[in-house]
């Protein structure tokens, strides 16, 4: 009876995980995220991005002053990392599944760490967040056991890692999207700040794994987001990278 309970116990968890990796990614972030709170030892976090301090949060893009991971004399960027011994074994399958994933579209691998300088430690921290791009040294990706432990999840921050922000705050945002800041909760407007990115002669793509939903941060239940000149467009809905999200990867780093 035990290893019959334990059957459907497992069954019943992967048709849970299953039906969530269909979810947007901008939704699981949002439920991760929305009441969490941050400790003393985990750096200054802005939704799921992470800063050393306050007064970076506005800084330019970080891959025009050389955050970008390194390439390799054979054509590949690696990436080192370190994974907690926080997860299960189905957990630690779920983010080594979004880890391996880059190397199947780009030259991006990451690796395990050995003695490397630079990379990533993946922690089950409070909430989903990244660093933007290569800081050097030791660099926190939470990914908690708590709402993070989902394929789009793990794409979404390892993107931040790589160098990218959220598509809602491209250059050319106000082109596609009008920012509707009189629904956005208090405090949480520089959510929707424009930055000056490099946007690799890509799209704006509503589809984008980067892209959050049109309710993101919204106080009263009504749109933060609107897409323009078409209202009726779909957005923020990915479950996985797109193929513009994947194209700008690979010229980012000349894969």
């Amino acid at each position: 009876m035990s290893a019959l309970k334990y059957t459907l116990g497992l069954l019943a968890l992967l048709v849970v995980s299953a039906w969530a990796e269909e979810r947007p990614v901008s939704e699981l972030l949002w439920e991760a995220n929305k009441d969490v709170v941050h400790t003393e030892d985990e750096p200054y976090v802005v939704d799921d991005i992470a800063y050393d301090n306050e007064l970076e949060r506005n800084a330019d893009p970080c891959t025009s002053r050389g955050c970008m991971w390194g390439k390799s004399s054979d054509g590949k960027v690696y990436v080192p990392y370190t994974i907690s011994g926080q997860y299960s074994s189905r957990e630690l399958a779920i983010i080594n599944r979004g880890l391996q994933s880059f190397s199947g579209f780009s030259c991006i691998n990451f690796v395990r760490r050995s003695n490397q300088r630079d990379y990533l430690s993946i922690q089950s921290l409070n909430g989903c967040y990244s660093f933007v791009g290569r800081r050097g040294y030791s660099q926190t990706v939470s990914l908690s056991r708590q709402g993070c432990i989902y394929h789009n999840t793990v794409q979404h921050e390892l993107l931040h890692a790589l160098g990218f922000n959220h598509e809602q705050t491209r250059s050319d945002r106000d082109n596609h999207i009008r920012v509707m800041l009189q629904n956005v909760q208090s405090g949480m407007q520089h959510n929707f700040d424009k930055i000056n990115t490099l946007n690799q002669g890509t799209p704006y793509d509503y589809n984008s794994v980067m892209q959050y939903h049109k309710y993101a941060f919204s106080k009263n239940n009504q749109p933060t987001m609107v897409p323009i000149p078409n209202q009726n467009v779909s957005f923020g809905k990915a479950t996985q990278m797109s193929q513009n999200d994947i194209t700008r990867l690979n010229r980012l780093y000349k894969c």
